[in-house]
């Protein structure tokens, strides 16, 4: 609730050395993903484990069928309640995406940032789609020489749940115009249709900052 990567570990310690965990291994693993972890860390199972295929095989399983059944709208409530009010302009930013995204049933959400903290915010929340991060790449020189920033930002994204990042083409202008914007989404529509998130005539939440200002829309795709 605190928009800080929760990780789990420890969970499964006997499929070291059998083939099936424990019944209150398995309930640990359920409840981390009910309680809202972002990621479970295996260690000695498959470090020096007799099955390490079958345990992160089972931990999957048991993952997946847990999200099935994950009360998203209480832990929504539960977190806005946590950040209280007056809300930070991301955070209201971030919650009013997932708002309509689930309102509407998109499949996806579209979130533009240099950072990768926005896109995090959005993330805590827990929508019931995936997030899809796009990571603006920036100019910066260190006065010896120029390098781009953005891909460690990506890839510290790829521990928080449900959210996936990519990394934008560091040649479009770090300037904020429509002309950029459209470039930029473009990209990460093709990406979500290639990666089977998005499909024709689904509905997509973008989040993204046009000059000063944050933009929430929602776009239906066509054909």
């Amino acid at each position: 609730m605190a928009g800080k990567p929760a990780v789990v570990t420890r969970v499964v310690d006997s499929m070291t050395d059998n083939l099936r965990p424990t019944r209150a291994e398995a309930t640990d693993v359920a409840n981390a993903v009910l309680d809202g972890s972002d990621a479970i860390l295996l260690g000695a199972e498959t470090l020096r484990g007799l099955y390490p295929v079958e345990t992160i095989s089972t931990v999957g399983r048991i993952c997946a069928e847990a999200e099935k059944v994950f009360n998203q709208d209480l832990y929504f409530k539960r977190t806005v309640k946590y950040v209280g009010e007056p809300m930070t302009h991301l955070e209201s930013i971030a919650s009013s995406a997932v708002r309509a995204a689930i309102k509407v049933k998109a499949s996806v959400i579209i979130c533009f940032t240099s950072s990768g903290r926005a896109a995090r915010l959005i993330a805590k929340y827990r929508p019931t789609m995936p997030v899809l991060s796009v990571v603006i790449p920036r100019l910066k020189t260190n006065q010896l020489k120029w390098s781009f920033t953005g891909a460690f930002e990506a890839r510290q994204s790829l521990i928080v749940r449900g959210l996936f990042p990519m990394l934008a083409d560091p040649r479009h202008p770090a300037e904020s115009t429509s002309t950029t914007n459209e470039s930029v989404l473009k990209v990460a529509l093709d990406h979500g249709k290639a990666s089977g998130v998005i499909k024709s005539h689904d509905r997509v939440v973008v989040c993204q900052k046009v000059g000063d200002s944050s933009v929430v829309k929602i776009i239906e795709l066509d054909d």
